[in-house]
C-alpha cells in the first residue's frame, strides 16, 4: 500500500506537484486524471522512486521510500515511462525476460522458476503470437502488451503506468485497458495509471484522483473580479453597472476560454471535469484548506449583516443613514467573491446553486436577511451533498464520469421551474432606478446611415480580402469561384447579427432589465439540448435533421415558458427566472457531455462555438430573408417597447393589454433567437452586446434603438467572421466567440468611460 503525506516536488523554486495525501490500495485500478502541468506524472515518479520528493513523505508498505532498496522495491513494484525506449534488437520473449531481474541480479542465472514466470507473463497477456518478432516491429498496442508481460513477469505487487495510451488508437486503448483491469482483478493487483481520457478512466477504474493547480484558479477569479471593480468603481458599483461588467467580462474570458478548447482539447480534458464541478477527493487536504476560509467567510458575513440588510434600501434612504454604498458594496461583492473563488479553486464550478437556494428559502417563509442568509447555506449544502451521494451510490451502473456540479443544476433547474409560479415577486412596477447606458444621439439617423456604410465597407473588405497560400490577396469582385465560398459565409453573419440584435432589444426592453438577453431567456438552450441529444442518439445525423430537432427544441423552450408564465400575464422577472432555469439545464448538460470525454464532444464545441464554415448559398439565402422579414415585423412594435420599461401599471393605464403584447413580443423573440442559434450556435452573445453598444452609440428611442442595434450586429458578426478567418490562418476562429472577443472590448471600453 501506498501512503503519500503532503509529497511535493518542486525545481528551482517552482512546484510541480502541490502538497497532496493520497492513499493507493492493492486489488484497485486507480486512474490519476487533470490537466496537463497538474502534477500527474510527477506524482507516478515519485511513487516509483525515480525521483525524490522536495517535501512530505512517501511510505510503501509502512516503510519509507528511502529506506527500500533499488531490487527489493522493483519486486514490488513495476513502472512502465510515459514515452516507451526502442527495444533494439530484443524479441518480445527476450523482453518480457528482462522483467526478472530484480530476482536473480546481475549475475544470477534465470532458473526454471524464471522462466515459468515469463511464459506466465506472455499467457496472461496474450502475446503468444508475436513473442518471438523483433519489438520494434510490433503495432502501437502489441508493443504495449509486450512491455506489459515483461512488468507481469516481474512478480510485482503494483504497476505504475504513465499514460499507456498516448499513441494507441481507440480500439488499441480499449484493448490495453480492459487487459489492464483484468489482471488487476485475477492478481489482486494495484495499478496506478495516468490518463488524459476521461470516458476512459470512468469505465475502466475503480477509483479516481483527480490533480489541478487550485492557486491558478483562485488568482484568475481574483483578477477577473478585479477587472469588475475596476470598470464599476466611477459608478460607485451600482448593482446594473457591476452585473453588466460581469457578464461581459465572464463572456469575454469564456470566449478566450472556448478557443483554447477548440485547438487544445485533447490537452484540456481534464479541465472539463474541473468545469462540471466534480467533488472527487483524494484526501482531507481539500476540506482542510476550505475549513478555516469558510469560517472567517462566516464571522466577515455576520459582521456585515446589518450593513448589508441596508442594502435593501433605495440609495437614497441608504446615504441619508449615512451609509457610504460604494465601500459597502465593495466589501459585500469582496467576501462573495473570496468565497465563490475558495470553493471554485477546490472542487471547480458548482452552478446553480447560488441562484436557486436563496429564491427557494425566500419562498418557505425567510425574509431577513440573516434567516436568508443561514438556511440558503444550509439548503445549497444540503442538496450538494445529497446529489454527490446520489451519484456515489449509482457510480458502478452509469455509463460514465458524472460531475456532481453539472448534476446539481440538472436536477435543480426542474425544482426552479416547479417553483417559479409560486415564487412573490414585486408587483408591475418600472425599475428604482434609471438603466440607460449612453447619452442619446441628436441624430439617429444620420448615425445609422454612417453604421450601414461602414457595415458595406466590411463586407466588400470581408469578401476580397484575405490569405492565401501566397500571403495577403484582394481578389477581383469577377473571381465567382472564390466568392462562392466566401459571400454565403458574410450573409448569413450578417443575418444572424441582425436576428440577434433585435431579440436582445426586444428582451431588455420588454424585461426592462439590461442584462437580460435572448442567451438567458432559454430558447437558444432548448435548442442546443435537443441538438446535443439528435448527436448523441441519432445515427450520422445530416444538417436537415439537426436543423428540425433544433427547430422542436426551441419550440420546446418557448411552450414551457408560455407553461409557466400564462397564469403570471408573461411578468418579466418570472420570464427571465423561467428563462435561466432552462439556460442552467443546458449548462448542466452540456458540462456532463463534455466532461465524458465523448469524440463526438469536438462536434458539440464546434457548433457551440458559433462557426459559419458550413454555411451553404442556400442557407445564407433563407438565414437573410427570415432575418429580413423578422426584423419587418418588429418594426411596427417599436411604441410597445417605448412603453413597457415604463412598467405594467403604466402600460395597462395607456390601454395595453399586457398578456397579449408581452405573448407576441415572445414568440417573436424565440423565433429571432431560435432562427440564429441554429446557424451560430448559443454562445455568441451578440444579443447582449450590441443593443448596449447601440445604447452606448446614443440610439435611445426604440425604433432607432431596433434599427441601431441590427447594424451593429450585423457589423459585429461580419467583422467578426472576416477577423477569424484570418488571426490564425489557415485555423479559424469562429464567428461567434470572435465576436464576443470584439464586442465585449468594446463594451467595456464604453462601461469604463462611463
Amino acid at each position: 500500500m501506498f501512503d503519500a503525506q503532503a509529497a511535493t516536488f518542486e525545481v528551482n523554486g517552482k512546484h510541480l506537484l502541490s502538497p497532496i495525501d493520497l492513499r493507493f490500495e492493492e486489488g484497485q485500478v486507480h486512474g490519476l486524471i487533470g490537466h496537463n502541468g497538474s502534477g500527474k506524472s510527477t506524482l507516478l515518479k515519485l511513487l516509483a522512486q525515480q525521483q525524490p520528493a522536495s517535501g512530505g513523505e512517501i511510505r510503501f508498505d509502512g516503510r519509507p521510500l528511502s529506506d527500500w532498496g533499488n531490487r527489493e522495491f522493483a519486486r514490488q513494484v513495476a513502472y512502465l515511462p510515459q514515452h516507451l525506449p526502442s527495444a533494439e534488437s530484443l524479441t518480445g520473449r527476450e523482453l518480457i525476460g528482462l522483467g526478472r531481474y530484480p530476482w536473480h541480479g546481475l549475475l544470477g542465472r534465470h532458473t526454471r522458476e524464471d522462466r515459468e514466470q515469463v511464459e506466465r507473463a506472455i499467457a496472461l497477456t496474450h502475446t503468444e503470437p508475436f513473442a518471438d518478432r523483433l519489438v520494434d516491429t510490433l503495432s502501437g498496442g502489441e508493443r504495449q502488451r509486450v512491455w506489459l508481460a515483461m512488468l507481469l513477469a516481474q512478480g510485482s505487487r503494483f504497476l505504475l503506468l504513465d499514460e499507456p495510451l498516448a499513441a494507441l488508437d481507440i480500439a488499441h486503448q480499449v484493448e490495453v485497458l480492459a487487459l489492464t483491469r483484468r489482471l488487476s482483478q485475477e492478481l489482486g493487483l494495484g495499478v496506478i495509471i495516468v490518463l488524459h481520457d476521461i470516458n476512459m478512466a470512468s469505465r475502466y477504474c475503480d477509483r479516481l484522483v483527480a490533480l489541478g493547480r487550485e492557486w491558478v484558479a483562485l488568482a484568475g477569479g481574483g483578477l477577473a473580479m478585479g477587472l469588475v471593480f475596476l470598470l464599476a468603481w466611477r459608478r460607485g458599483l451600482a448593482p446594473v453597472v457591476v452585473v453588466l461588467s460581469g457578464l461581459v467580462v465572464n463572456l469575454y474570458l469564456g470566449a478566450l476560454a472556448m478557443v483554447l478548447l477548440l485547438f487544445h482539447q485533447e490537452e484540456l480534458k481534464g479541465l472539463l471535469i474541473w468545469g462540471a464541478g466534480s467533488l472527487s477527493q483524494n484526501g482531507w487536504q481539500d476540506a482542510a484548506f476550505l475549513a478555516p476560509r469558510l469560517a472567517l467567510g462566516a464571522l466577515l458575513a455576520a459582521w456585515l449583516l446589518r450593513p448589508l440588510a441596508m442594502l435593501e434600501l433605495d440609495d437614497a434612504s441608504a446615504k441619508s443613514l449615512g451609509v457610504s454604498l460604494k465601500w459597502l458594496r465593495l466589501g459585500g461583492l469582496g467576501l462573495a467573491v473570496f468565497l465563490t473563488g475558495c470553493v471554485v479553486s477546490v472542487v471547480g464550478i458548482i452552478g446553480f446553486l447560488g441562484l436557486a437556494a436563496p429564491n427557494i428559502v425566500r419562498l418557505a417563509g425567510a425574509r431577513r436577511l440573516g434567516a436568508r442568509l443561514v438556511w440558503s447555506t444550509l439548503l445549497g449544502a444540503l442538496l450538494l451533498a445529497t446529489t454527490d451521494q446520489l451519484l456515489q451510490r449509482y457510480a458502478g451502473i452509469l455509463p460514465t464520469l458524472i460531475p456532481t456540479g453539472a448534476t446539481t443544476a440538472a436536477l435543480g433547474a426542474p425544482l426552479l421551474l416547479w417553483l417559479i409560479p409560486r415564487l412573490r415577486l414585486a408587483n408591475e412596477s418600472p425599475p428604482r432606478e434609471a438603466h440607460a447606458i449612453g447619452s442619446r444621439h441628436p441624430a439617429p439617423r444620420r448615425l445609422a446611415t454612417g453604421l450601414a456604410i461602414a457595415l458595406l465597407g466590411v463586407a466588400v473588405i470581408a469578401a476580397l480580402a484575405g490569405q492565401g497560400a501566397g500571403g495577403w490577396q484582394w481578389a477581383s469582385p469577377a473571381d465567382g469561384e472564390l466568392l462562392q465560398w466566401r459571400w454565403p459565409r458574410l450573409l448569413a453573419a450578417a443575418g444572424c447579427g441582425v436576428m440577434l440584435a433585435i431579440a436582445g432589444t426586444l428582451i431588455q426592453r420588454l424585461t426592462a432589465n439590461p442584462m437580460a438577453s435572448p442567451e438567458v431567456l432559454g430558447i437558444s438552450g432548448g435548442s442546443a439540448i435537443a441538438l446535443m441529444g439528435a448527436i448523441f442518439l441519432l445515427p450520422a445525423p445530416g444538417n436537415l435533421p439537426l436543423v428540425g430537432v433544433g427547430t422542436l427544441g426551441a419550440l420546446a423552450a418557448l411552450a414551457m415558458l408560455v407553461l409557466v408564465n400564462r397564469k403570471s400575464g408573461f411578468q418579466p422577472a418570472r420570464l427571465l427566472l423561467t428563462g435561466v432555469a432552462i439556460t442552467a439545464l443546458f449548462d448542466a448538460v452540456r458540462a456532463i457531455v463534455l466532461a465524458g470525454g465523448d469524440p463526438r464532444g469536438q462536434q458539440i464545441i464546434a457548433w457551440l462555438s458559433g462557426s459559419t464554415y458550413y454555411v451553404d448559398a442556400t442557407s445564407a439565402g433563407v438565414v437573410a430573408a427570415v432575418a429580413l422579414l423578422l426584423a419587418l415585423a418588429a418594426a411596427p412594435l417599436a411604441r410597445w417597447l417605448d412603453i413597457l420599461p415604463l412598467g405594467g401599471a403604466t402600460a395597462a393605464a395607456l390601454g395595453i393589454h399586457l398578456g397579449r403584447a408581452r405573448l407576441a413580443l415572445l414568440l417573436l423573440l424565440a423565433l429571432l433567437t431560435a432562427a440564429a442559434t441554429l446557424v451560430v450556435g448559443p454562445l455568441s452573445f451578440v444579443g447582449l452586446l450590441a443593443p448596449h453598444m447601440a445604447r452606448l452609440l446614443g440610439f435611445a428611442r426604440a425604433r432607432a434603438h431596433l434599427a441601431g442595434a441590427a447594424l451593429v450586429g450585423a457589423l459585429l458578426m461580419v467583422l467578426a467572421d472576416w477577423l477569424g478567418r484570418q488571426l490564425l490562418f489557415p485555423q479559424e476562429i469562429p464567428a461567434g466567440l470572435m465576436a464576443s472577443l470584439l464586442g465585449g472590448a468594446y463594451f467595456m471600453w464604453g462601461l469604463r468611460r462611463l
